[in-house]
């Protein structure tokens, strides 16, 4: 690649950089914070349209205000890098040194398009270069990035925005204790139930057009699996897809689904999931076993990365609502803790999520919409009693649309909280 076109693209993509709206500060910036002094590269993956590049340009503007030194910045998602091979990368970094001088540091964005990017990073890194890179599929978080990278990288998954950045989004200030006063509960109430149907994805909140995030679908279909793995049945791809999408909260076994949909081998069912998972179009969970062989083996639960994309390409939303805060608690799991599950008891009484905090510590967490049904009420409790029982915990959490109350039940502690409480604990104070 010319290194002229390439200066011109790196002082056109700079202007951009600078003239565009960074928009609220996502949480993930105190996670990268901790790591900037190490020498690691820092990755940042999630899904498509969900924030990465406007992390990115927060992370480079917190340098520039803290005055550390300049950086090197590319988007690799520019078409004029369609053809751009690993080999370009001394022109791109002449082409940079002749515009600004020696810098240490580069941010790539949608680093994965350029093939064998990592030959370059390593190198650089050995020099004393820090790199912060973000891409659209897991095999920046993979095993084999530990190998490209011999160990030297640090991994950030980012999501859709949490309920906390999406009230920052909406400008919707918390107030210290204020969901003690019913205005207050109210108004964060409204806000909860917009949240629950559109989900977090920041450009779509923003135009509330439904076709964006049918993009951002069909784009991790054709671009992320369909290209980048060679698939030649698509129709199945997107069959399953579409499936697995309708069913968030479901359980299913590969081969069920091979005889369900009509698709070629539980191997190639097993392989399509995977890139879905991987793309972070989707999440597959186990059930808790202390066998990690019985965990492989047992029917796995579906969750998708954002309600609102969910609502947009499958669901009914008015028809699934529980499913919906379920997704939702998931969601929030999955943001803090690295071993997520759902239980089943020795009588097949079934509870949500099993949480994982350390080696030993467990948490329970039961999912409903409503607890004041007399007949939903005995359901979840004697799950969780039961699940307890098995387990010896004292306490667990039940976490519903509208209901709080502390709940004694054979000598244990069963509490009760909204969800929209549940997410702003730290925020409310």
């Amino acid at each position: 690649m010319q290194k002229a076109l390439l200066k011109e693209i790196i002082l056109e993509q700079e202007q951009s950089r600078k003239a565009v709206e960074n928009g609220i500060p996502r949480g993930a910036l105190n996670v990268v914070s901790k790591h900037i002094a190490l020498p690691h590269a820092v990755v940042i993956s999630g899904i498509r349209r969900c924030g990465k590049s406007t992390l990115l340009n927060q992370i480079a503007d917190n340098f520039y205000k803290q005055g550390r030194q300049g950086i090197y910045y590319l988007n690799f998602e520019d078409e004029r890098f369609v053809d751009f091979a690993v080999d370009d990368f001394n022109n791109l970094y002449e082409a940079f040194l002749e515009i600004y001088g020696e810098r240490k540091v580069f941010f790539f964005d949608e680093i994965q398009n350029v093939p064998r990017w990592e030959i370059f990073v390593r190198r650089m890194q050995d020099k004393g270069c820090k790199f912060f890179l973000t891409g659209s599929n897991a095999s920046l978080l993979s095993k084999e990035l530990g190998t490209k990278l011999t160990g030297r990288n640090i991994n950030i998954e980012l999501y859709p925005f949490s309920f906390a950045e999406f009230l920052a989004f909406k400008g919707a200030k918390i107030l210290k204790n204020g969901l003690s006063y019913t205005a207050e509960r109210a108004r964060i109430k409204r806000y909860f139930a917009e949240y629950l149907k559109h989900g977090g994805m920041p450009e779509y909140l923003k135009y509330k057009d439904p076709a964006l995030l049918k993009r951002v679908y069909e784009d991790i279909l054709y671009r992320d699996i369909v290209a980048r793995y060679d698939i030649k049945q698509v129709k199945a791809l997107r069959e399953l897809g579409l499936y697995l999408l309708s069913n968030i909260g479901a359980t299913f076994s590969y081969n069920n689904l091979k005889r369900i949909l009509g698709l070629g081998s539980m191997n190639t069912i097993k392989s399509y999931a995977d890139f879905l998972e991987n793309s972070f179009l989707i999440f597959l969970t186990a059930k808790f076993s202390y066998s990690l062989k019985q965990q492989f083996l047992t029917l796995k639960k579906i969750y998708c990365i954002d309600n609102g994309l969910a609502d947009s390409v499958a669901f009914q939303f008015s028809k699934n609502k529980g499913k919906f805060l379920e997704n939702l608690v998931f969601l929030e799991l999955k943001r803090k803790f690295p071993g997520i599950y759902y239980y089943k008891t020795a009588n097949n009484l079934e509870v949500d999520f099993l949480v994982k905090t350390g080696r030993t510590e467990i948490g329970l967490i039961q999912v409903t919409d409503n607890l004041d049904i007399e007949k939903v009420r005995i359901r979840e409790l004697n799950s969780l009693s039961k699940a307890m029982d098995e387990l010896k915990l004292n306490s667990a959490l039940i976490l519903t649309e509208d209901t709080a109350e502390t709940i004694k039940l054979k000598g244990k502690t069963i509490t009760a909280l909204p969800i929209y409480r549940w997410l702003l604990e730290e925020l409310s104070g």
